[in-house]
């Protein structure tokens, strides 16, 4: 799959990457922008091209029949997202059950355009004590552009900046403007 995956995405597709991702068994990806539902299959095929395990969270019904064997092959996990349950300790817990795992978040939240990025991805990464890595689809350049890990310092407006820095210029596969903080 490695060598069908690079052929797609290098011959067929024409993009490339920027930046290597980092060898840590545990972090929070943040993917930005995330535009399209294309950007699910973009993410797939960018795991195997890299020949590493990425995973995410989803709400624990989608692993359920019939399609739970399809999100956890994908390396999605299930996470309990009721009302008596906080996302980021139930997410931060995940962490703690495995001994590799790399949280692919969007901090948009949604495909559709948004002032505001969701911070859960923020307190997740302190909550588990894990680095956060900046992932970037530019559609506009083709290439995926990766940083290096970010640890959180508590200072979240000054985080930010850094982490809006790392995604100027970047155009999603809908574009949609600016995004802000």
């Amino acid at each position: 799959m490695h060598k069908i995956a690079k052929f797609i995405y290098y011959k067929i597709l024409g993009w490339v990457t920027v930046g290597d991702f980092p060898k840590v068994d545990k972090c929070v990806v943040a993917v930005v922008p995330h535009t399209s539902w294309v950007d699910f299959f973009l993410g797939l095929l960018i795991r195997k091209v890299w020949n590493e395990e990425i995973n995410y969270v989803g709400k624990k019904s989608l692993f359920d029949s019939p399609f739970g064997w399809f999100f956890r092959w994908t390396g999605g996990a299930p996470v309990d997202r009721s009302k008596n349950n906080n996302m980021v300790n139930a997410t931060a817990e995940v962490f703690k059950t495995r001994k590799k795992f790399r949280l692919t978040l969007a901090p948009e939240g949604t495909r559709k355009k948004v002032t505001k990025w969701k911070t859960g991805f923020y307190y997740i990464a302190i909550e588990a004590k894990v680095p956060i890595v900046l992932v970037a689809f530019d559609f506009g350049k083709k290439q995926v552009k990766i940083s290096k890990p970010y640890t959180p310092t508590g200072n979240k407006e000054e985080d930010f900046k850094s982490y809006v820095q790392f995604f100027k210029g970047v155009k999603g596969k809908v574009e949609r403007g600016n995004f802000y903080l």
